[in-house]
């Protein structure tokens, strides 16, 4: 018995009397990948190539021919070439005519042109449906399985019977289409490959602000000034101490962040009355973000961890420990027990710890994976409620840190207070207002204007009064 090699067997094979032949213009990179793997499909793939010719590059069982045989093999053309090459296909328009065009290109620049490749190709070849697809997925993808790579192919055209025929393909080839409309979104999807973070850029130059604004802050506090007064060289700081003073401020503050925007949306509801007029545009933007901004903010949480836990073998921290007890054993006298101390101590770990355990559940929950598996109720509970409970420990967290050195003029170092201090204005300022925003007699006319109600609606006036216009 013939043993069969499962290696190349397709998940979702056509029977070979369904057999369909698909053309490529174009024999580079992504033309071949996506003809070998049609062809594990069971597609019949023909090449259309300026030089017909066969090479050991191209997948085998493919055939190559002129552009003009290629497109009469075929009723759908995959144009797997650069928009600077496509002039050649106005010598085929008669050809062309009535087939399926997939443009496949993707741009060097974010709106490089004034209109789509795709609706430009739809101006130079008349007489032709033109699709957008297979622009999103990369050579690399479709070589190395969908397993491995993004799965999603964005599809876009006027003609719905060709849209779904290449969203078929799409299908078969083990990939998910997802519909985008008109040829118009063609602008759309050729951009989307060339972004780079989009929603990352805000949190990244404001985490990155925070974290010079606050590293500057420190060393002003802890090594230029006992060298000024103290003449003490204090810049082995810079490679532990101040990180680690620096990281969880940027947590905290960057945490209270990502609630800020939603208490400032309803501040703004109330004073206006109602829920259809826009928030500002940079109200908008900062929403949008919040996801990214908790993520950053995980990120330095971990990083003060990690750095927290390094603490004990420092070589500083041993050198002091050491002299302490040398010093208490000439003495012959030890340190006392205090147990407000020992309270504070044990109460700043454990509100660190429940805060960090909910801190990585919020970035867990946050996960696509994650959040598709629970219902709005449940996603709204954890990121809403248990993200208080996360503010609020992590808050209390720094508020025992600090103890009763907050009122301490001796901290003061030119008049400036403790990074931990500074940490507490927008996380407290937050955990305050919302704390007015969930009074009954406030959250329930919030609630009203969130589900349709105007302060100044005359509808609203002759809903109260038990009349309609309907």
């Amino acid at each position: 018995m013939e043993k069969t090699s499962t290696d190349t067997l397709p998940l979702n094979m056509i029977s070979s009397e369904e057999q369909e032949t698909v053309c490529i213009f174009g024999t580079g990179d992504f033309g071949r990948s996506l003809a070998f793997k049609m062809l594990q499909c069971g597609y019949s793939i023909v090449f259309g190539s300026r030089n017909p010719r066969m090479s050991s590059l191209l997948p085998s069982g493919a055939e190559v021919l002129s552009y003009s045989e290629a497109a009469q093999k075929s009723d759908i053309i995959i144009i797997a070439v650069h928009r600077e090459h496509y002039d050649f296909l106005t010598a085929l328009t008669e050809v062309l005519r009535g087939k399926i065009l997939v443009d496949v290109s993707n741009n060097l620049k974010i709106n490089q042109y004034p209109e789509s490749n795709a609706e430009y190709l739809a101006q130079l070849v008349p007489g032709t449906s033109v699709v957008k697809a297979f622009n999103t997925i990369s050579a690399w993808a479709l070589q190395s399985g969908a397993l491995d790579a993004n799965r999603q192919v964005l599809v876009c055209g006027n003609d719905s019977k060709a849209k779904q025929r290449v969203m078929d393909i799409v299908r078969t080839l083990g990939l998910t289409p997802l519909d985008q409309g008109s040829l118009t979104a063609a602008s759309e999807i050729e951009n989307y490959p060339l972004q780079l973070f989009p929603m990352w850029k805000f949190p990244f130059c404001l985490s990155a602000a925070l974290c010079v604004f606050f590293f500057v802050y420190c060393v002003i506090r802890d090594i230029i000034y006992p060298y000024v007064y103290e003449k003490k060289d204090n810049t082995f700081r810079l490679a532990v101490s101040i990180p680690n003073r620096v990281f969880p401020v940027a947590a905290l503050t960057l945490l209270a962040l990502v609630y800020l925007p939603g208490v400032i949306a309803a501040i703004l509801q109330l004073y206006r009355g109602t829920k259809y007029r826009r928030f500002p545009d940079w109200l908008d933007h900062w929403m949008l973000c919040r996801k990214q901004l908790g993520l950053m903010a995980l990120g330095f949480a971990f990083l003060h961890v990690i750095y927290t836990l390094v603490i004990p073998i420092r070589y500083y921290v041993r050198w002091r420990l050491g002299n302490q007890t040398a010093t208490q054993a000439i003495a012959k006298k030890g340190s006392p027990f205090i147990t407000s101390w020992a309270w504070l101590s044990d109460s700043y770990l454990s509100l660190g710890i429940l805060g960090f355990f909910f801190f990585v559940l919020l970035g867990i929950t946050s996960l696509p994976s994650v959040s598709n598996t629970v219902n709005w109720r449940e996603f709204r509970f954890v990121q809403s409620k248990l993200g208080y409970v996360t503010l609020i420990l992590c808050t209390a967290h720094t508020l025992i840190y600090g103890g009763k050195r907050f009122l301490n003029l001796s901290n003061l170092r030119w008049y400036l207070p403790s990074t931990y201090v500074l940490a507490l204005i927008i996380p407290c300022t937050v955990l305050v207002i919302k704390f007015f925003l969930i009074l009954p007699c406030v959250d329930k006319t919030l609630t009203r204007i969130r589900q349709g109600w105007e302060r100044s609606s005359k509808l609203s006036k002759s809903a109260l009064n038990g009349k309609t216009d309907i």
